[in-house]
């Protein structure tokens, strides 16, 4: 598929059948493969043959759309998991481990900031986190002999913020480690950034991908072009025999394409099990094939939604890099050329009581912790996702207290804007 345009992937990738086989992608509702010979069987074991022994670490129905996924964003190989948590876990863990050492945007997901911040650093990884306006020097001081990763969205969450992928993988490059960008609300369609430098891609699959809100999911995508082996020294998982594994050494047996990916399943799905169900794996397929046609939709809407916003007194700010003016337009015009994505946020006038007491009067907009659906919803992160944060970490991450993140669906622009409307009391 690779001579062909993303919209003809998001409905045709991964998955083509031989003759007389089911034209959809088929549910492989199993736990365990059955084998003739139990040296067969271990020739999985030994990761000398490709095939299925249990599920918890690969299963056909989800290899079909995690090659579906990887064919989008123009990589190598892709492992889907049992959410976009998962994924960011995975992508990190897989490289980093105690007394290692990350560099992240500090507009990051809510979730993904306590991953990296709390949870993480108490498995011995220290994160440092940089504002993605910095300059190229400050983001150069973050790094540390011990660094084995930078780490992105394209899009924040729910800042808004764009990453200036360019730069950070210039800086990662400079010191030897891969950049890692969850491209999870731009989307393939919107941004493809292994085009831009980046290494590895990440997803919570949940969103846009599925877009229906019916199924949890995430997926890891490796672009195949870091040379592992030039950096030995910094990644031993991949680059020194696995005693877990009969001594094999990932970079060399599956190289540069294969090695990623290989090392993630085999080890780290094997040991922690957060695969994603065969039914999950379905379902995110069905999104996928309209995936090209929604984000159309989205962005309009969410345009159409901006700059009403913009336009209303009752409103303090908005942010939306679509948006002429906007501070990162010029970035998403280079990066995202098709519209960024369906989420626009916005600071409404009155601080947080302001907020709670708008978001109240909302009708056909839902309250809801989610978001990148076909139904239009609303957070506000300050009393959500990221409630766990000071107000100093919430400055850090872009929050104010009367921010409010609206996720424009992909109903009509005037019923949303009306909806709006009469939730600001005009």
């Amino acid at each position: 598929m690779s001579d062909y345009r993303i919209e003809t992937k998001c409905v045709q990738g991964g998955y083509t059948p031989g003759n007389g086989e089911p034209r959809q992608i088929p549910i492989v509702q199993s736990t365990t493969f059955k084998y003739a010979t139990s040296e067969d069987m271990g020739k999985l074991f030994d990761l000398e043959a490709n095939g299925y022994f249990y599920t918890r670490l690969q299963n056909p129905t989800n290899d079909y759309v995690a090659a579906k996924i990887a064919e989008l964003e123009g990589g190598t190989a892709a492992m889907l998991t049992s959410s976009g948590q998962a994924a960011s876990f995975y992508a990190i863990f897989n490289i980093a481990s105690c007394g290692d050492h990350v560099v992240s945007s500090s507009t990051i997901y809510g979730g993904t900031y306590n991953l990296f911040a709390v949870t993480m650093k108490r498995m011995g990884i220290d994160f440092t986190f940089v504002s993605p306006d910095c300059t190229e020097e400050e983001l150069n001081a973050a790094f540390r002999p011990n660094t084995k990763a930078v780490f992105g969205e394209t899009i924040a969450n729910p800042a808004l913020t764009v990453l200036d992928i360019e730069k950070f993988a210039k800086a990662a490059h400079d010191h030897g480690v891969p950049l890692i960008i969850d491209n999870t609300f731009a989307t393939p369609y919107g941004c493809r950034p292994f085009e831009w430098g980046a290494d590895i891609v990440t997803h919570s699959t949940t969103k846009y991908m599925d877009g229906h809100g019916a199924a949890v999911g995430g997926c890891i995508v490796d672009s195949g072009k870091f040379d592992w082996m030039a950096h030995a020294d910094k990644f031993p998982g991949l680059c020194t025999p696995d005693d877990s594994y009969h001594g094999v050494t990932y970079a060399e047996r599956f190289g540069n394409e294969g090695a990623f990916i290989t090392k993630a399943t085999a080890q780290l799905m094997r040991d922690f099990g957060s695969i994603q169900s065969p039914q999950n794996a379905f379902y995110l397929n069905l999104g996928l094939e309209s995936l090209h046609v929604r984000m159309k939709r989205h962005c309009e809407n969410g345009l159409a939604v901006a700059k009403y916003l913009q336009s209303n007194d009752k409103i303090e700010w908005v942010t939306y890099a679509d948006l002429p003016g906007d501070k990162y337009h010029e970035l998403a015009k280079k990066y995202l050329p098709n519209g960024t994505c369906g989420v626009v946020s916005f600071g409404v006038k009155g601080g947080r009581k302001a907020a709670e007491e708008f978001m109240k009067k909302l009708k056909l907009i839902a309250i809801e912790t989610h978001v990148a659906d076909a139904r239009s919803c609303c957070l506000h992160p300050a009393n959500a996702t990221h409630r766990q944060m000071n107000d100093d970490e919430l400055i850090a991450c872009g929050i104010t207290n009367n921010l409010v993140r609206l996720s424009c669906g992909l109903e009509n622009a005037e019923d949303l804007i009306a909806d709006l409307k009469q939730a600001l009391g005009e």
